[in-house]
């Protein structure tokens, strides 16, 4: 019964906030609830939140001071050279900046942190998207997608805890599965490409009259974009429609929209475009190798584990904040400009450990997870390592990593054990759903992903998951290709 009732909460969850009959915070904590009562355990639902809450506290802390640390950095100028960079490389062209997307967040993914990999490519990328019209589910499903696969990277958690979980050297596990998991990075770029595609041929081809107005605008209202729309609007070279606007673009191909793709609706204020603007108020170029210092420092400080990583952004944030901007309203001020993010994410977070902690504290977490490994074949059982790498697809959605490497994965391992099948083989094959795991509703980092890029979350599950799952496959294959698994 707990099986059932288990995976019946997760698919109406899903269910209401694809179709947008919930929001998601309110999903997190109502659906649970109706169920802890329905099997029975309504008395215990208050102790089941408490040890949700209990057990995210830290990670809503460390997201708190981490959207303000690098928030911070964003403000300063920190990343202007490379949004630069990416920006020249994107041009107007939507599979550069779909293909660049992929490329920034994987560079970004280096420090092991989704929540930093999208505060950053979402400031980015997201005033690009918007002058241009690009779906933003497509930002920040290739995103999603190319953190997931770096997350696999041995500071950024996976691996650890696989390793944890079994005893096991996280270099031993790590390191072969390079080829597979390089497989997986291009697949991701194929997709990007293949997407870029798709919004190319939707929009038509564009061109940035005055490139300026992306990576050197100073005044909106003084600065003209041209867009000129050729091929679905156009022929022969002949533009389609040229737009000339003090602060507003577009292609004239609106009509053609995927409804797979373009999920934007609403035509949300080119406030991103500020974080572009050299010549902002809290630009701080004298003190531009500090910031970067201290940047490194934290994340070298992060993957060497020194302290617990919400103490190291704490620290990182204050910092920041005192020697950037001395004055005490300079720093209200930059708290308030990011407060909106915070609490949007924190209260996801916490939202989140009422779904977990009624899934866990209810025991049908643990019934799903050893009646799926239950319906395993016998005859499957020399080949732990590929139903393994199945499986990890939709549990690690389904469930926190802390959930699927210290309670399943020792389970899948004891079974292929029986059959000969080594245990670092299990770990290995369980780093397959990366890819779909940095989209689940459970990581707290997506909220941050879907909130300053403006998405609805249930449009970014619907358009996300299918690909994500895919390439989850791809460095699956890749796996037993090169006998990793």
């Amino acid at each position: 019964m707990l099986t059932i009732l288990g995976f019946v909460m997760i698919a109406t969850f899903l269910v209401l906030i694809m179709m947008k009959k919930m929001s998601p915070m309110a999903a997190l904590v109502l659906i649970p609830a109706l169920f802890c009562i329905l099997v029975g355990q309504g008395a215990h639902l208050g102790d089941y939140v408490l040890k949700g809450i209990g057990d995210l506290a830290p990670t809503a802390a460390m997201l708190m001071f981490a959207i303000i640390y690098f928030g911070v950095m964003i403000d300063v100028g920190l990343f202007d050279p490379i949004v630069r960079g990416i920006l020249k490389f994107c041009k107007a062209d939507p599979v550069r900046v779909v293909v660049g997307t992929a490329l920034l967040a994987a560079i970004v993914s280096l420090d092991g942190d989704g929540s930093t990999t999208f505060m950053i490519t979402v400031s980015a990328l997201y005033p690009l998207y918007k002058r241009l019209k690009m779906s933003l589910v497509v930002m920040t499903g290739v995103a999603a997608t190319a953190n997931g696969v770096m997350n696999t990277l041995p500071w950024g958690g996976p691996t650890a805890r696989a390793a944890t979980a079994l005893k096991l050297d996280a270099g031993d596990i790590f390191v072969p599965m390079i080829p597979a998991l390089a497989v997986g990075l291009v697949a991701v770029f194929a997709l990007a490409y293949v997407l870029g595609r798709r919004e190319r041929k939707r929009l038509g081809v564009l061109t940035l009259g005055d490139t300026r107005v992306v990576t050197e605008a100073v005044d909106e209202e003084e600065t003209e974009l041209v867009l000129v729309g050729a091929g679905a609007g156009g022929k022969g070279g002949v533009p389609a429609g040229t737009q000339r606007g003090t602060g507003t673009g577009g292609a004239g191909t609106g009509s053609d929209t995927d409804p797979d793709a373009a999920t934007d609706s609403g035509d949300h204020a080119d406030d991103g475009l500020q974080t572009l603007d050299p010549q902002r108020a809290t630009l701080r170029p004298k003190l531009y190798w500090f910031n970067a210092a201290l940047t490194l420092a934290l994340l070298t400080l992060l993957i060497l584990q020194v302290m617990p990583i919400p103490v190291l952004f704490l620290i990182g944030a204050a910092l920041a904040l005192t020697v950037n901007f001395p004055q005490m309203k300079d720093q209200k001020a930059r708290v308030a400009a990011h407060a909106e993010n915070v609490l949007n994410v924190s209260g996801m977070v916490f939202a989140a450990a009422v779904f977990t902690g009624v899934l866990t504290g209810t025991g049908m977490v643990e019934h799903m997870a050893r009646w799926l490994v239950s319906g395993v074949p016998d005859a499957l059982g020399p080949h732990m390592g590929i139903v393994t790498g199945v499986l990890s697809i939709p549990l690690t959605y389904f469930m926190s990593n802390d959930g699927f490497y210290f309670g399943i994965v020792p389970i899948l391992a004891e079974a292929g054990a029986a059959h000969g099948v080594a245990p670092i083989e299990i770990a290995r094959a369980s780093l397959v759903g990366q890819a779909l795991h940095m989209s689940s509703p459970l990581v707290p980092a997506v909220y941050v992903l879907v909130g300053m890029a403006k998405v609805e979350f249930g449009d970014h599950t619907k358009f996300t998951v299918k690909w994500a799952a895919l390439t989850s496959l791809v460095v699956l294959c890749a796996g037993l290709l090169f006998g990793i698994i």
